[in-house]
C-alpha cells in the first residue's frame, strides 16, 4: 500500500494550488468580462460564478484524470482510486464536486446571516481547519471527500535523476 502524505504537506500543497489558481481564474474571469462585455463586476454576478465553477471543473478533471495538478507534482503527490489506478474522468467530477466540502458548509451558513467580510473569513477558515483535522479520523488518513469519492493521494516519489 502506497505511503499517505502527511497532513502538513497536503495543505502546502493545497495552498500552493490556491496560489496557481490566481491565474486560471484571472485569465478565465479577463475571458468572460471581453466576451460578455461587463463593464461592471456586479453585473453578471452569477453567470461568472458559475462559469468560474466550471472553469475550476475542467482544470481539475483533466489534471486529476492525468494523476496529478502542478501544486501536487511539486509536493510529490498523485491522487489515484482505491486500487492504485489512475481515476477516470467521472471518478475524477466526483470529486471535484465534493471538494467542495471545503467551502460549501460555510458558505451555506454565511448565505443568510449577511455577516461582515473579517467575521465571514474567520468561519470560512476555521471550517477549513476542521476539514482538514477530520481526516485524522479516517483509517487511512485521507479527507473524507476522497473517501466518498473512493480516490486517495498517496506519495509519489521524484524521479531519479539521469546520470550522464
Amino acid at each position: 500500500m502506497a505511503a499517505v502524505p502527511g497532513l502538513r504537506r497536503r495543505m502546502a500543497c493545497w495552498l500552493y494550488e490556491g496560489m496557481l489558481l490566481f491565474g486560471v481564474v484571472f485569465i478565465a474571469g479577463y475571458l468572460f468580462s471581453t466576451l460578455s462585455q461587463t463593464r461592471n463586476a456586479l453585473d453578471n454576478r452569477h453567470v461568472l460564478q458559475a462559469f468560474m465553477f466550471v472553469v475550476l471543473g475542467i482544470y481539475f478533471v483533466w489534471f486529476w484524470s492525468k494523476g496529478q495538478t502542478l501544486a501536487m507534482k511539486t509536493w510529490h503527490i498523485r491522487v489515484v482510486d482505491r486500487q492504485g489506478r489512475p481515476l477516470t474522468q467521472p471518478r475524477a467530477l466526483l470529486r471535484y464536486l465534493l471538494s467542495w466540502m471545503w467551502f460549501l458548509p460555510p458558505l451555506v451558513v454565511l448565505a443568510p446571516l449577511g455577516l461582515p467580510v473579517l467575521e465571514a473569513m474567520v468561519l470560512l477558515a476555521g471550517w477549513i481547519l476542521v476539514w482538514a483535522l477530520l481526516s485524522r479520523f479516517h483509517p487511512r488518513r485521507q479527507f473524507w471527500h476522497d473517501a466518498w469519492a473512493g480516490t486517495q493521494l498517496i506519495h509519489q516519489p521524484p524521479a531519479p535523476k539521469r546520470v550522464r
